[in-house]
């Protein structure tokens, strides 16, 4: 049998991205190919990494039986512990074993740290170049931020204003932004320019009270969040909120000064706690009070 990994990709954008270098990464190391399970797209949240360099890391082959369409086919393949074997993800906490050269697996998780695949860290951010052309008002964007000391600032709200949601995760206060920016600034030559990221770009620009001069980019609707991460990326110093989104938007910088402020606390529940999403060399500030 070929050596494989197969990773189920599901969820938004930023759960995407988590997923695929998770499998990348461990792709590499057991000298395996890769196969993405995309099916889980066909009633839900839109698949976003064809807009990334991600097809040359990529092979096809057969996918494991879906439990949700062939029940007995699953069973099947299950009680006679045929591979692809599948792993599942316990708990969010980063694990150590899992780094060890694994082959034939099928993942499922959200795999939410980068020390998964900080051995290929050059690797994963050249996959996850993004590849479509940036529509022209981007483009002129993308010059513009080239030429300021710019500060990519996330806000996210919209499901996070849902009450399950207002009881996992823990809201960044207009405080945390503040503070977060003066740190930043107090390490730069020049006063930033702030552009202000989020999927409720009218709050922000009526109610996000800066120190500094802010652009809000609302450009962008919804099928374009990677034209967003694109923008992101290209600053030089980041502000992210308790989201994944945002958290490769910082990541996907390769400057190694560059400065990326994460709030404190990333879940109110503790049971969703995971210790190892924010990078030891990113700042931590609380975002409360």
């Amino acid at each position: 049998m070929t050596r494989q990994i197969v990773s189920q990709i599901y969820g938004g954008l930023g759960n995407q991205l988590f997923q695929f270098a998770m499998g990348r990464a461990m792709a590499l190391r057991s000298q395996s190919t890769l196969l993405l399970d995309k099916r889980y797209f066909a009633n839900n949240v839109t698949y976003r990494l064809g807009h990334f360099n991600t097809e040359q890391a990529l092979t096809a082959g057969r996918l494991p039986p879906l439990r949700e369409h062939e029940r007995l086919r699953y069973r099947l393949w299950r009680r006679l512990k045929l591979k692809p074997h599948l792993l599942k993800e316990n708990g969010l906490a980063f694990h150590p074993h899992l780094l060890e050269p694994t082959t034939n697996v099928w993942l499922h998780g959200y795999w939410q740290s980068e020390r998964y695949f900080a051995d290929v860290a050059d690797t994963i951010r050249t996959d996850l170049r993004i590849v479509t052309p940036a529509s022209d008002e981007n483009r002129r964007h993308l010059a513009m931020i080239a030429e300021t000391p710019a500060i990519s600032l996330h806000v996210r709200r919209g499901d996070y204003l849902l009450p399950e949601n207002q009881t996992l995760f823990a809201a960044c206060t207009e405080s945390y932004y503040a503070r977060a920016l003066e740190l930043i600034a107090s390490e730069m030559r020049a006063e930033p320019l702030v552009y202000v990221f989020s999927d409720d770009p009218a709050w922000a620009r009526d109610n996000l009270s800066l120190p500094f001069e802010k652009r809000v980019m609302g450009h962008n609707g919804r099928d374009d969040d990677y034209e967003d991460m694109r923008l992101m990326s290209a600053c030089q110093h980041h502000i992210i909120a308790n989201s994944t989104f945002s958290w490769w938007g910082a990541w996907l910088n390769p400057a190694p000064d560059k400065i990326v402020v994460a709030p404190a606390t990333w879940f109110i529940d503790p049971k969703a706690a995971n210790p190892d999403i924010i990078p030891e060399h990113w700042r931590r500030i609380a975002n409360h009070g």
